[in-house]
């Protein structure tokens, strides 16, 4: 049932900084009036009334009839409108200016600044959409990877909420059957054997376990893997990361230790967000700005989910190259020996290597898509495919199944241990709020308001 809201919000929907067009969004009842009150069409002419879904062309006007911008406007009428409530969008040139002296005198008529994401709040307060759907249309905004994107729209078009659905009305189904078995033993309703509700329940385990075994892919999906590089100085790990970037982002030189600090920076692979730090040069030195940036480079090696140890192929191992290796003993490694246009001095044998190894050469630019499929083959392994394209990327959703599988766990052994019905009815109904927390169905307000602050104001 769509809610009414007295007041009407207002809020710049697009990016602040200069573009071609940027957007002044409204939305409540009043927002019409207001359009009324600040624009007129090209000739002039004060418009009384705006089809649906129309753009008109013509200026927003300040209360003394001076020109603020030249723009498009268009009304999208209740209840048919991303809020269910009718909207404006105004869309002017895209400097600072023009848009907060148009936001400015949509206050100055009525309404109010928006808090963060409450054109999306308001959409699932009025049932346009579930909590999940919201929650899947912020994360495709924040999408850094095609990877990302496909994830978010499944959320955002309701596949996982139509799966934690099914999930739930079974639940329910069983909790009928106790309940009804438990408050009406006179009407001489057949009981369920006992087996039925184990099958049923085991039934709903499974579904719930196979959304959980998608998480950790899911997880990478979001946030991507953080990829080391390391190694000695001047062995070319500079070098490697411009290769991947594709650009001269790290300086390069002859001179060992250059790199002082961390530098980090995203790309996709495969769609697969990968965040690439070229650290400094790990040795020891007296030099105290570089030791600095050894000791960093240490603390990102413990934070890593896979290191490039970067090698010089033409130089035997050496015992630098064997504190690094004790340094990454415990982490994916995958082994890049570079330098290979000149004679390789670099032995196997001494290294005792248990990981891939990618030659390289950076000056003749070999062996980079090499590691990048070794890169993606190496953090995608073992990873469980999602046969229905559904991953769980978000935490609250993760532990929400979990509470669930939880409850449910207990509600079977109660089962098995013949423990009154009353009493699993009780696990069973927790399990289902449990559920309910994704979609928003058994949400505290509190906890509503939490999640769409984190929004961006003008979604």
């Amino acid at each position: 049932m769509t809610m009414a809201f007295e007041d009407t919000i207002a809020a710049i929907s697009t990016p602040i900084g200069v573009g071609g067009i940027g957007i002044v969004r409204m939305s409540g009842s009043k927002s019409q009036d207001i359009l009324r009150s600040m624009f007129k069409t090209k000739s002039g002419k004060q418009l009384d009334h705006f089809e649906n879904r129309r753009f008109y062309y013509g200026h927003i006007v300040d209360s003394d009839g001076r020109i603020i911008d030249e723009v498009l406007v268009v009304v999208m009428k209740a209840p048919h409108s991303y809020t269910k409530e009718d909207i404006v969008e105004i869309h002017c040139h895209g400097g600072i200016i023009p848009l907060r002296q148009i936001l400015k005198l949509a206050v100055k008529y009525g309404a109010r600044l928006a808090e963060p994401g409450e054109f999306t709040k308001r959409a699932f307060l009025n049932g346009r959409i579930d909590l999940a759907q919201a929650e899947g249309i912020m994360e495709l905004i924040y999408a850094k990877t095609e990877a990302q994107a496909r994830a978010s729209i499944q959320h955002m078009e309701g596949a996982l909420s139509e799966k934690i659905r099914r999930i739930r009305e079974k639940l329910l189904n069983v909790m009928a059957h106790i309940e009804v078995t438990i408050d009406y033993p006179e009407e001489g309703i057949e009981e369920v054997p006992i087996e039925d509700y184990l099958q049923g329940l085991n039934d709903v385990l499974n579904e719930i376990d196979y959304l959980l075994s998608t998480a950790e892919q899911g997880k990478i999906i979001r946030y991507g893997v953080k990829v080391v590089i390391v190694g000695k100085p001047n062995v070319g790990k500079s070098s490697l990361l411009n290769a991947l970037l594709k650009e001269n982002r790290a300086i390069v030189t002859d001179i060992p230790g250059t790199t002082r600090d961390v530098i980090e920076e995203s790309l996709s692979i495969n769609g697969l967000l990968v965040r690439i730090l070229d650290t400094a040069g790990i040795r020891e030195t007296t030099d105290v700005v570089e030791e600095l940036g050894v000791k960093r480079s240490k603390k990102s090696i413990e934070e890593a989910d896979l290191v490039l140890w970067v090698l010089d192929a033409s130089r035997p191992f050496d015992d630098e190259d064997r504190r690094i290796m004790a340094e990454i003993a415990d982490k994916k490694v995958i082994a890049v020996f570079n330098k290979t246009d000149k004679p390789i001095v670099l032995d196997l044998n001494d290294i005792g290597l248990n990981a891939p190894i990618i030659y390289t050469s950076m000056v003749l630019n070999k062996g980079i898509e090499d590691i990048e499929r070794c890169i993606y083959d190496t953090v995608m392994e073992g990873k469980v495919e999602s046969d229905e394209g559904i991953f769980i990327t978000n935490l609250r959703h993760q532990e929400a199944l979990i509470r669930a599988k939880e409850h449910i766990i207990e509600a079977l052994q109660a089962l098995k241990n013949g423990i009154p019905l009353d009493l699993v009815s009780i696990d069973l109904r927790s399990a289902c709020d449990a559920l309910g927390t994704i979609t928003g169905e058994t949400l505290t307000e509190d906890l509503i308001d939490k999640i769409f602050s984190e929004f961006c104001v003008g979604k």
